[in-house]
């Protein structure tokens, strides 16, 4: 037994040390940067990055401050952990640095070291006087890095922007600091004045800069107050200007901006520890937008023709207020019938027959933005609209789905054209007041004194019930989003979200009538009470005192303001505020601003009032008359087949023709103008008699009177509601007397009611009888056979 153990010791002690350990472990792989077997391994540290390297830091005399923690690289330059960190300044008089914080401590004077009673070292800066730069490296692991400049200086009371120096040894500025060399542009004698580099046009706040053009930023900075001011611009290091909206314009370390997209935006100058007062840089807005057809230079003067789901694409030409292009700008593309002839962005795909007018627009805050304080400061934070282009779409295929209501009964009846056997109205849980049918076509909400009903079209059934609600439905945006309700009883008008079925915001008053622009970015609100309340997305609620109430609102096309139908006159009202300047020619500019001012009164009066697609006419009636105002494309009237100028202000043309007597029919009131969307013809809806549908035709000026037709089910007395199909091919009235829905019919000069009207038979909420149509509502879908 003895034998084995000592054989067993010796064999231990003979088996090489390292073979024992190989057998129970496994060696880790090192790489080595110059792939040999020694030397500097991979995931070494081996350089050190100390930021900002580039515009160091700022530090009023006696102020603590602090650097970040160096971040490290191995010879691959990928990131390596950094570890024992230790700071050191390149003048402690100047800069004092707390060797060992993990964020390096940084004084402006002197750390205290070793003071006893309780106080920790490093935690009290004590001032010195002393200004200047001294530079603070970090080490770690046998690395040292880069150097950062730590400027000293009496305490900044004051940074202001202004116009750049043109003598640098008088008169500093921030851009006689060469961040390269981290010093001012100093001369070596005195004898002759040194003027900063050229790196671009000065900034002035003089007018505006064209896109991508370049132009030099400027700041001051001062020490003290009065007499005592100190202009202390070569002490402080670098400026960093930083732009509010940075779309507007890009600025380098140095401060020279680049102009990029239209607008204004308020800039900044700062060092750490203290910022500027505001300025305000100007990017040049447009001056004309030119949109005609692709391969075309030229605006169309008549209608494009384009068949149904066929693509046709747009071009835009931009040219600034200085003359020069730009280019890769946001524009919102809108289309005045959206569900028949939708854009995307500049490419035109009707859907169905019928026509449209498209714009294109520099709408703020997408395009052309500014601060609250600078809108209409060189042209920018104002809209600017190109020219109408008008589009036709050809094609067959199209029905109509109807909806069928009444302010008299609990029902509501969808008829669809493409079908032979209809459905029974749906019963409503209460009486609606009101009817406005989604731009999709999706959705229908009506009102009431009890909740706002909503009503799909898919389904037909009721799908949502606010009680939280009630009133009217007045106006629905193009984008299906924001509806506008009004409740009589408290005298409020909301804006209500379609999507969390909630009101988002809210104002005072009752809305008589209210339309949105086709961008959905506004909506003009007449109310009962002598006021007009507009509210955008970009300024919020505005309310403008009217002399007398507004019955009816029409949104100019393009949208750059509206005409109201008031008791005495109509009047226009302009989207382009009147501007005041405030520091003019200064870039410290301000503004202050009339919102939607009155552009004039036309001669002409009106209950109801409507524009046609192409922009040339407002048509507003009265019990007693029809009138039609020229308006010569409201904004942009063409000359030689090109369009002006789009942008604010905006001059608008109105030049009413004479009233045409109404004659045969006699209305009690006027209840809708209804133009047809390729702006052919216009027709009047009413209460009162007559049994006649007054149509007007804008090519000739001429008021014909269509006839309504007496059937077996009675004779008709006036229509009270109407709606055009999407492809113009038919009107469709609900009548009093007949409590029918008669069809009228397009022919070469005239509208004719020969068709079989629809009988809704909606029993009435008395409790005998049947209603009058009085809710009309329809969408284009395509047809099954």
């Amino acid at each position: 037994m003895r034998r084995f153990v000592t054989l067993a010791v010796l064999l231990l002690f003979t088996i090489p040390f390292g073979v024992s350990i190989s057998g129970c472990s496994k060696a880790v792989t090192v790489t080595y940067c110059n792939e040999l077997d020694s030397g500097v391994h991979v995931g070494q540290t081996v350089t050190l990055d100390l930021e900002p390297r580039l515009t160091g830091i700022s530090i009023n005399q006696g102020a603590i401050g602090s650097v970040g923690a160096p971040t490290g690289k191995d010879c691959k330059g990928s990131a390596s952990s950094v570890a024992g960190t230790v700071y050191a300044s390149s003048n402690r008089t100047i800069v004092d640095v707390n060797p060992v914080s993990g964020t390096g401590g940084l004084c402006a004077g002197s750390w205290n070291r070793n003071s006893g009673g309780g106080v920790a070292d490093y935690t009290v800066c004590t001032p010195n006087g002393k200004e200047g730069t001294a530079y603070i490296t970090a080490s770690a692991q046998g690395v040292t890095s880069n150097p950062i400049a730590v400027y000293v200086h009496p305490v900044v009371t004051s940074i202001v922007l202004g116009t750049p120096s043109v003598d640098c040894t008088t008169d500093f500025a921030s851009n006689c600091y060469a961040v390269n060399t981290q010093s001012c542009y100093l001369p070596a004698t005195s004898t002759s004045p040194l003027a900063p580099p050229a790196g671009g046009n000065p900034y002035t706040g003089v007018g505006c800069i064209s896109q991508e053009v370049a132009a030099q930023l400027a700041a001051r900075v001062y020490a003290g107050t009065g007499a005592g001011q100190q202009n202390i611009s070569c002490l402080v290091g670098p400026l960093q200007f930083t732009a509010q909206i940075p779309s507007v314009v890009t600025i380098d370390t140095n401060g020279l901006a680049t102009a990029a997209q239209p607008g204004s935006t308020i800039i900044n100058a700062q060092i750490s520890q203290s910022s500027s007062t505001a300025g305000s840089f100007s990017t040049c807005p447009p001056k004309t937008i030119t949109l005609t057809a692709a391969g075309s230079t030229t605006a169309p003067t008549a209608p494009i023709t384009v068949a149904q789901n066929v693509l046709q694409e747009l071009t835009t030409t931009i040219i600034d207020t200085k003359g020069n292009p730009i280019t890769n700008i946001g524009l919102t593309y809108v289309s005045t019938t959206p569900v028949t002839i939708p854009t995307s962005l500049n490419n035109i795909t009707p859907l169905f027959p019928g026509a449209a007018a498209i714009t294109a627009i520099c709408q703020p805050p997408t395009c052309n933005p500014s601060a609250f304080d600078q809108i209409g400061l060189n042209g920018n934070g104002t809209p600017v609209f190109s020219n109408p282009v008008q589009i036709n779409a050809t094609g067959t295929n199209n029905s109509t789905v109807l909806y069928i209501a009444s302010t008299e009964s609990q029902y509501i009846l969808p008829v669809d054209f493409t079908v032979a056997t209809q459905g029974s109205p749906t019963r409503l849980p209460y009486v609606p007041n009101s009817l406005v049918l989604s731009e999709d076509g999706t959705e229908i909400y009506m009102g009431s004194a009890n909740e706002l009903m909503v009503y799909n079209t898919t389904s037909n059934a009721l799908t949502n019930q606010n009680v939280n609600v009630s009133g009217k439905a007045i106006a629905l945006s193009p984008n299906n989003a924001t509806l506008v309700f009004t409740d009589p009883v408290r005298k409020l008008t909301y804006l209500y979200s379609t999507a969390s079925s909630s009101v988002t915001t809210q104002y005072g008053g009752v809305a008589v009538q209210a339309q949105w622009t086709p961008d959905s970015s506004t909506v003009y609100i007449a109310t009962d009470d002598n006021h007009l309340l507009v509210y955008s997305t970009f300024t919020g609620w505005r309310s403008v005192d009217l002399t007398v109430p507004a019955t009816d609102v029409a949104i100019t096309v393009p949208n750059a303001g509206a005409y109201l139908a008031e008791q005495s006159a109509v009047e226009v009202r302009s989207g382009c505020p009147v501007t005041t300047v405030q520091n003019p020619n200064t870039i410290n500019a301000t503004t202050t601003n009339v919102f939607y001012p009155s552009a004039g009164v036309v001669g002409a009066t009106g209950d109801r009032i409507a524009a046609t697609n192409d922009g040339m006419h407002m048509l507003t009636a009265t019990t007693t008359s029809f009138t039609d105002i020229v308006t010569s494309n409201t904004v942009i009237a063409p000359v030689n087949g090109q369009p002006q100028d789009g942008a604010c202000p905006v001059t608008f043309s109105s030049a009413p023709k004479a009233p045409i007597a109404l004659t045969t029919a006699k209305p009690t009131l006027i209840t809708g103008v209804l133009p047809t969307s390729d702006s052919d013809f216009a027709f009047l809806t009413y209460t009162g008699t007559g049994a006649v549908v007054p149509q007007y035709t804008p090519a000739n000026g001429l008021l014909f009177n269509v006839p309504l037709q007496t059937t077996a089910v009675g004779a008709p007395v006036a229509p009270v509601i109407g709606v055009v199909s999407s492809d113009n091919q038919t009107l469709y009235v609900g009548t009093s007397g007949d409590d029918l829905v008669h069809r009228l019919v397009r022919g070469a000069t005239n509208f004719t009611d020969s068709l079989t009207p629809i009988n809704p038979l909606l029993p009435s909420a008395t409790g005998s009888g049947y209603a009058v149509p009085n809710l009309i509502a329809q969408k284009p879908r395509k047809a099954t056979s």
